[in-house]
């Protein structure tokens, strides 16, 4: 049975990237994973895909037909594409394979916010689905930053109330004090309220340590697994989390 993880995250968090490099990392554990484009507006990938929604849905051609803009077309191909599903199924049944990496648009609100991707995830398959939602160094780096991220990605889970893998993409961009500081912070609600004030931001003004704790508690606030695309660094902890999630802990890798 084949498992669907579905990588999100804001705008030039490196989804594509990851789904490139996941793919590599997963062929040299012997694991086979078939990659997945799910935005009909890429320009370039780095990678080639195996299924690709744009053999269905091409952005600047549904511009075109329609005479709308780049914001309006990308909405209208969200709905396409869920629209399109059954045919996009239909070859997705068609590998044998145990994961498909599914490369989300590259503005994420197309695919958090929009009824269509109800549609997708269902179409294939919720109950064999996961997200691995990547958040951006550059934002999180500073605590007010990592707050946002949070709500973010809070509102991710919302929306699709699918099992979750929290990453920290290209944690190789910070340095190492600024690593150790954000994963202390994603793991300890009352360090990140600290950092808050040490910051200038007033805590009561964004969020307080109750509200925190709160989403701790009913597992909203996790723990960042940082990740380099570039090395392949935290790969392994990702698939450990995906196997926890499907498979209660086994190695689907060969002995």
């Amino acid at each position: 049975m084949a498992r669907n993880l579905y990588f999100l995250g804001t705008a030039g968090s490196g989804k594509s990237t990851m789904t490139s490099a996941f793919q590599s990392w997963m062929d040299s554990q012997k694991l086979d994973a078939v990659t997945v484009n799910l935005d009909p507006g890429a320009d370039s990938l780095p990678y080639d895909p195996d299924v690709d929604v744009r053999d269905w849905i091409v952005l600047k051609e549904v511009m075109e037909e329609h005479g709308l803009g780049p914001n309006g077309a990308q909405i209208l191909c969200a709905d396409l594409v869920a629209l399109n599903i059954k045919e996009i199924t239909d070859v997705l049944e068609s590998f044998k394979t145990h994961y498909f990496l599914i490369d989300t648009p590259g503005q994420m609100e197309l695919f958090t916010f929009r009824e269509s991707s109800t549609v997708i995830v269902d179409a294939l398959g919720r109950e064999d689905s996961a997200l691995v939602y990547i958040n951006d160094p550059t934002l999180v780096k500073r605590p007010s930053g990592l707050v946002s991220s949070i709500l973010l990605s809070a509102t991710t889970q919302f929306r699709h109330v699918l099992p979750f893998i929290n990453v920290l993409g290209k944690s190789d961009l910070l340095g190492e004090k600024e690593l150790e500081d954000v994963v202390k912070w994603s793991e300890d609600p009352y360090a990140l309220y600290d950092a808050l004030v040490e910051e200038g931001t007033t805590p009561k003004t964004v969020l307080d340590i109750e509200f925190l704790k709160m989403m701790e508690s009913i597992g909203l606030y996790k723990r960042l697994t940082p990740v380099s695309s570039e090395t392949a660094f935290g790969f392994e902890d990702v698939y450990n989390a995906v196997q926890q999630t499907f498979e209660g802990g086994e190695d689907l890798r060969p002995d």
